[in-house]
């Protein structure tokens, strides 16, 4: 009867379990509560475990539905699980009581002896908790059969403090059992779902893609269970299920959906259908379809009961979980919600939303309808809902009849359009699939294939197929070849990494759009190669960008990501220039959100969320950086970005902890997508952290691969992704000054050459500790202090605030206090006003932590250890350099490192204080 050993917390159940400890501890009764599927019996089970640990008593009970049916059944388990010795001091009478009842004597016609059977519970009770505290586990308390649960009430009523009851129970129950057991003012602890950040965690736990977390997190609701039997179906499903918004309706997925809508009753199936198919359920809605007020409501707020649905202040309708109503409608048949679709058709207020529902409702050719439906598309489209119009495009070429072809093929061609843009793979892909299996033209074919590349995101590696399809069918046509040239180049850069090739694609995609007379290709050309060379280091890359702008090319066509405006925003955000890039972002927000290409807002989102790091307003950051993550869980886009995005947020006004765990999601999302530009990115993102969270080694590790990453990627110019600095800071941290010299000295000419004012301000940072390390710290204090007053010239507070931390270490080495003291208090002025958290907190622990990575390091590196104990022995520095295969400069320079750290000043304290430690 014993729970299951779980050594860790529950995924996102970490502080539960902690706060219901703790109620245990001081109140010794608490109630957890959910619905099912939500993990109470993974929480008991943690709870249970921590009292073990402790070296408490644990008694568990998890009676299951057929024990309702049998007087008594869970009463004998949990004696049943007594150890013999608690038994012993009974009474005659409540021993023979206790046989009876576990049926190992013959009761009396009588029955057995209830008063002495109750009394004996709460003698053994009593035992138990005589030895030390007891923790008594009533899992699906639900399930109690009456007469267990009359002798559990009166043996808890009059058990001694020491023993300590958690009950876990469905939300379904009225909570009687509870209230009888435990009392009316126990608290009651409802278990909450998943958020998608919990999501992913419990996928990478159970070896499923990360990719996946937002579709999961959708369909599932952040029900745990749930959420694991969508992402095994997803994972298994052919073709890329992350984009994918078809939902399991079968296997294990199904299943558990309805066993959590078999909690609602029986009545309350209709008005959950008509809420179901609803686009935006409201109660309003319901009764106008037909729905009995009262009925309604009644089925509304069993349905809340049972953690289906919420309903909202105003009164807007909203399942707890995608898979629900999509279940729901599944299981009601064509004809079912046919007549649903009727009645919603002449409820709703909007001409779009009756349009659909009169389409759904009939499964007839139609014109009238498919043009009335193609109008509502082309509203939506306006509207920026481009995955409402990409369905409705789909409807309407079902109800065109058979006889205008020419009609159905382009409304197909125009859903994969809008699907494509909408990011929503599974509706591309439908309507390509329906237009390649009709007599389509090259043209037609293109377009559709490319709708399906386009809404591929970041997930480029299955497309090969594609792409050559989609090339022998653009042959002999210059605008089409352009197109297609246009993705081939976007291809070569995000999954090939190689934008030597992907400037060259680009340059004939322009050529191509050139000849055809199409200005839109032409500036998405010259602006896909002023991108390459940025990243290549050709300084002729602003000269190409100033062209693209010069195009006078129409802006909707072009669409935000792609543009040359866009790109004119990360050149200005790589260069610092900060306050015009924002103000062009802001200008660009109003049309990304208008567009409904999800894509393009969530890259604006981005780029405001890196300019206000950069800024230091951190608060704003994480801000955009939040709805950059809410929109990709939403739309289904490629994750690995926007953990990219949330990781540096965090890193600048959140927690360093959540950023390591955005960065760790967001390399494996990218390596799953084969996305080697954002892997370099997260893996940059982690290095970061690392070190500055006082693990130089591991962000060794971690910044090389950045390295050879974009070294693979061809990457030249320093701007675009500043990890330069940051491994040497590593280097010098875990005692490789000449490694970290090596590499300054390598990317320093680039800087120079190319003008890189503010990426040479952070490797001179980074020469100061190399010059601290080699010792000169007065050439390294001068250093820091004027690249300091570079980054406030540059206004670039966390730049300046992180420079300020080095200045402090580095004055503490020196033992110069006063100056230290102000460096750091300065910093945390710095931090202060950016509201960057996670850095206040190293200026706050500076004093009393050893080691934060950035202040004073006090624990010996390997070699350093090797070193010590050399020369504590009485080598001499010479006999040190030789027997460690070093220079002798390089023995002086680590000695006084060690020195240092150590806090000595000859090498008879140095041997004592190796003694001591």
């Amino acid at each position: 009867m014993e729970p299951p050993a779980r050594p860790d917390a529950p995924t996102g159940r970490g502080e539960l379990v902690t706060t219901l400890d703790e109620m245990l501890r001081t109140g010794g009764r608490a109630v957890l509560r959910s619905a099912t599927g939500m993990g109470r019996t993974t929480v008991a089970e943690a709870v249970a475990a921590a009292a073990e640990a402790r070296g408490e008593t644990v008694l568990w009970l998890a009676p299951e539905a057929a024990d309702l049916e049998v007087a008594g059944t869970s009463a004998a388990a949990l004696l049943a699980s007594v150890p013999c010795a608690a038994l012993e001091r009974l009474s005659k009478p409540q021993r023979l009581a206790i046989a009876m009842f576990r049926r190992e004597t013959e009761a009396p016609d009588t029955g057995w002896d209830r008063v002495a059977l109750r009394l004996a519970m709460v003698e053994v009770l009593r035992a138990l908790a005589a030895t030390g505290p007891v923790l008594l586990v009533v899992d699906n308390a639900h399930w109690l059969d009456q007469e267990s649960a009359d002798l559990l009430r009166f043996a808890l009523r009059l058990a001694p403090p020491s023993l300590r009851v958690l009950l876990a129970e469905s939300l379904h129950h009225g909570g009687e059992v509870a209230d009888a057991l435990c009392g009316l003012g126990t608290p009651r602890v409802p278990l909450r779902p998943l958020d998608a950040d919990e999501v992913s965690e419990l996928l990478v736990r159970r070896g499923l893609p990360s990719r996946l977390a937002g579709r999961v997190h959708r369909a599932s609701g952040g029900n745990p269970r749930l959420a694991l039997a969508v992402g095994r179906s997803l994972a298994e499903a052919p073709g890329p299920a992350h984009h994918a918004d078809t939902l399991p309706l079968s296997g294990e997925a199904g299943e558990l959906a309805r066993r959590l809508l078999a909690e609602a009753p029986a009545d309350a199936y209709l008005t959950l259908l008509h809420a179901a198919l609803a686009a935006r359920p409201t109660t309003a809605l319901l009764r106008r379809a037909g729905r009995n007020p009262a009925e309604a409501e009644a089925a509304l707020a069993a349905a809340a009961r049972a953690g289906l649905l919420t309903v909202r202040d105003d009164n807007a309708v909203v399942f707890t979980a995608e898979l629900l109503p999509a279940t729901l409608a599944a299981d009601a048949g064509w004809a079912g919600c046919a007549a649903a679709h009727a009645a919603l058709a002449a409820a709703v207020d909007d001409v779009v939303e009756a349009a659909r529902h009169r389409a759904l409702a009939v499964d007839t050719a139609d014109e009238e309808l498919a043009a009335e439906l193609t109008t509502a598309a082309a509203t939506c489209r306006r509207r920026g809902n481009r995955a409402l119009a990409a369905e409705l495009g789909l409807l309407a070429a079902e109800r065109t009849p058979a006889d205008r072809p020419a009609a159905e093929l382009a409304r197909l061609v125009g859903a994969a359009e809008d699907a494509g843009c909408a990011g929503r793979a599974d509706l591309a892909r439908r309507a390509g699939a329906a237009v390649l299996a009709r007599e389509a033209s090259p043209a037609d074919r293109v377009r559709a294939r490319l709708a399906v590349i386009d809404s591929a995101g970041q997930a480029l590696g299955d497309l090969d197929e594609t792409f050559a399809h989609v090339i022998e069918d653009a042959a002999g046509d210059p605008a089409l070849c352009a197109a297609v040239q246009l993705r081939i180049a976007n291809k070569l850069n995000l999954y090939d990494g190689d934008p030597v090739r992907s400037r060259a694609a680009a340059a004939e995609a322009g050529v191509l759009a050139a000849v055809s007379g199409d200005r839109v290709a032409e500036a998405m050309a010259l602006t896909a190669q002023a991108r390459m060379g940025r990243i290549l280091g050709d300084p002729g890359a602003e000269r190409i960008l100033a062209e693209a702008l010069a195009v006078p090319a129409p802006t909707d066509p072009l669409g935000i990501l792609n543009s040359p405006r866009y790109l004119a925003v990360r050149h200005a955000l790589f260069d610092d220039r900060l306050a015009d890039a924002r103000t062009q972002l802001l200008a660009l927000l109003p049309a990304a959100e208008r567009s409904g290409s999800a894509e393009d807002l969530f890259s604006v989102l981005r780029a405001l969320a890196e300019v206000e790091t950069r800024r230091g307003r951190c608060q704003s950051a994480l801000g955009y950086a939040r709805r950059a993550l809410d929109l990709t869980n939403e739309a289904g886009l490629s994750p690995g970005p926007a953990w990219y995005i949330a990781a540096i947020a965090e890193t600048a006004g959140g927690s360093f902890r959540r950023a390591a765990g955005y960065a760790r999601r967001g390399v494996q999302a990218s390596e799953e997508e084969q996305d080697r530009v954002f892997l370099s990115r997260n893996l940059h993102a982690l290095g970061l952290v690392e070190l500055v969270t006082g693990d130089p080694v591991k962000a060794v590790t971690t910044l090389r691969r950045v390295g050879g990453s974009e070294a693979g990627q061809q990457v030249v110019d320093p701007s675009v992704l500043r990890w330069h600095g940051e491994l040497a800071e590593a280097l010098v941290a875990t005692d490789a000054p000449e490694e970290a010299a090596d590499l300054l000295d390598g990317v320093r000419p680039v800087a120079e050459r190319l003008g890189r004012t503010t990426v040479l301000a952070a490797l001179d940072r980074a020469q100061a500790l190399c010059l601290a390390a080699a010792g000169d710290p007065a050439a390294a204090v001068d250093l820091l202090e004027q690249t300091a007053a570079r980054f406030a010239e540059a206004d670039l507070p966390l730049e300046r605030g992180r420079t300020l931390l080095a200045l402090a270490r580095v004055e503490r080495r020196r033992r110069r206090r006063a100056p230290a003291r102000a460096a750091l208090q300065a910093a945390t002025e710095v931090f202060t006003l950016a509201g960057a958290r996670p850095w206040l907190d190293i200026t706050t622990e500076a004093p009393s932590v050893p080691d934060t990575g950035l202040l004073r390091p006090t624990t010996l590196t390997e070699a350093e250890l090797r070193l010590a104990v050399l020369v504590g022995e009485g080598a001499s520095n010479q006999e040190a350099a030789a027997k460690l295969f070093l220079s002798v400069k390089t023995v002086e320079a680590r000695l006084t490192r060690i020195y240092q750290k150590l806090d000595v000043r000859s090498r008879a304290q140095l041997a004592t204080a190796l003694r001591t430690r």
